[in-house]
């Protein structure tokens, strides 16, 4: 019986177009979390104006913000880390009967993926300031239209502020995950 198998080829183009994939996923993330900010914002003004302002629980939304940002955080972390784990096996690939010392080998040459790695930290200044803006903003709000709520809720503007400064050392943090050619 003959043997089959997926030749190195289609596996490298197979796992390329993955990483494209992972790399539109971390873009959507993005998407989702200024999505969500922007509600959470807009839903804090709203309810500034309506009849029942004193009793809305708006520090929730501050507190909603923070695991946006959170959730934002992990989900980068999740996209960095496949794509991270698939540029390790496209390298393997490019290796394969030492291709890479008669090729250009986009991820076992460590100039590739250092100059890569650098342009996508700017991906990660932009996340952070956008976590650290978009919520600074969400506590600016809360302070000046809900001024009598601050004393009450210390715990969970407190938490969120925690939270938010966790998500944005996460963010910063992104360099570590990434692929390092050897």
């Amino acid at each position: 019986m003959a043997q089959s198998f997926v030749d190195a080829n289609y596996r490298y183009i197979a796992a390329a177009q993955e990483v494209n994939a992972r790399i539109a996923q971390r873009q959507q993330a993005l998407t989702l979390y200024v999505s969500l900010l922007v509600s959470l914002l807009a839903a804090m003004v709203a309810l500034s104006s309506g009849t029942h302002a004193v009793q809305a629980p708006v520090e929730w939304l501050v507190l909603g913000l923070a695991i946006a940002a959170l959730a934002f955080t992990f989900l980068n972390y999740k996209s960095e880390r496949a794509i991270t784990n698939l540029r390790q096996f496209l390298g393997k690939l490019e290796m394969l009967d030492d291709a890479h010392l008669r090729l250009p080998s986009y991820n076992t040459e460590p100039a590739w993926a250092i100059n890569a790695n650098q342009a996508r930290r700017f991906h990660d200044y932009a996340a952070s300031l956008l976590v650290l803006g978009g919520n600074g903003i969400g506590f600016a709000i809360f302070m000046l239209l809900y001024p009598a709520r601050m004393a009450t809720s210390w715990q969970v503007i407190t938490t969120a502020a925690l939270l938010t400064l966790f998500a944005v050392a996460g963010l910063l943090q992104t360099t570590r995950w990434r692929y390092q050619a050897d």
